[in-house]
């Protein structure tokens, strides 16, 4: 009795082991059969349909990869603008020097328009475009012109964040422009062709987009804005009324004018007489008949 008892736990652990090491065996056989049945069916996956696109897990892949490189951020980007209307004393004189100081720091003279009313009051108006570095020189320089500056406007719209962002964008855009040439290089289907053809142009769209707007920006920021209205208005003094002092020539226009009269009525006496002759000679006839007979009747009158 006392040997079995020693010997029962040994049978009892000894089982144990054996049912443990059926278990792993069948486990491990049964992860080769799915091992095996999965690569069977992938053989006949690619033996029986198309092949996976080998562009469009690699677009999967390159889309992951184009995570935001660093940015370095530029210096603080800001469009200025100014708005000055000034009086001025001398109009012509004014903008011709404005002209010299816009070229002298590197600017130039954008728009320009006069207007007059009358011979009161001129006007105009320039738009310039200057150096940021020398904007505020230019506006001193601008109201030290002026007789009266009327107003003085002065805005500032940063686009520091806009071009970050641009820039960023750009980045990210030639990142892919990139892998989708690498991919052109590599592809051998018609599709993938057609597909990595599609996608590069509307990438190289909007890379061109995106550098557009950031010309712009730098230009913005690169040359200020200064709109400049001028106003003269002059005292208007009458000149001297030369034909009225002229008195020797207008005595001798009169003169001629007397004398043309005089002709004038000389010339129709005679035109007159000379044509009315005959019915002169009547009258002179008639009159000369009355006459005789007065006279006779009077002489006759004095013998009674």
């Amino acid at each position: 009795m006392k040997k079995l008892r020693k010997v029962i736990p040994i049978l009892l652990i000894a089982v144990l082991f054996g049912l443990a090491g059926c278990s792993s065996s069948s486990k491990s056989e049964n992860a080769k059969m799915n091992r095996e049945s999965k690569a069977d069916m992938d053989a006949s996956q690619r033996e029986g349909g198309e092949q996976p696109s080998l562009y469009s897990n690699q677009k999967a892949e390159a889309d992951k990869s184009t995570a935001a490189a660093k940015i370095e951020v530029p210096n603080q980007m800001v469009i200025y603008q100014a708005d000055l209307q000034l009086r001025v004393k001398k109009f012509e004189h004014t903008i011709q020097s404005l002209e010299e100081k816009a070229e002298k720091y590197g600017g130039y003279i954008a728009e320009s328009n006069v207007t007059r009313e009358g011979k009161e009051q001129v006007s105009g108006s320039l738009k310039i475009r200057i150096p940021q570095k020398h904007f505020q020189d230019f506006l001193h320089d601008a109201e030290g012109q002026a007789a009266e500056v009327l107003q003085r406007n002065i805005t500032g719209q940063d686009v520091t964040e806009e071009y970050v962002d641009l820039e960023s964008r750009l980045k990210s855009k030639k990142a892919v422009e990139e892998r989708l040439l690498a991919f052109m290089k590599d592809a051998t289907k018609t599709e993938d062709l057609l597909k990595i053809s599609a996608d590069l142009a509307a990438v190289q769209e909007e890379i061109e987009t995106i550098e557009g707007k950031m010309k712009f920006l730098e230009n913005q920021t690169s040359l200020s804005t200064v709109f400049i209205t001028l106003y003269e208005n002059k005292v208007i003094v009458p000149d001297i009324d030369k034909d009225k002092l002229n008195t020797w020539e207008k005595t001798k226009q009169q003169f001629m004018k007397s004398t043309n009269m005089l002709l004038g009525g000389l010339s129709g006496l005679v035109i007159f007489i000379i044509g009315n002759i005959p019915v002169l000679a009547v009258f002179i006839i008639i009159g000369l008949l009355f006459f005789f007979i007065y006279k006779k009747r009077k002489n006759s009158n004095r013998q009674d």
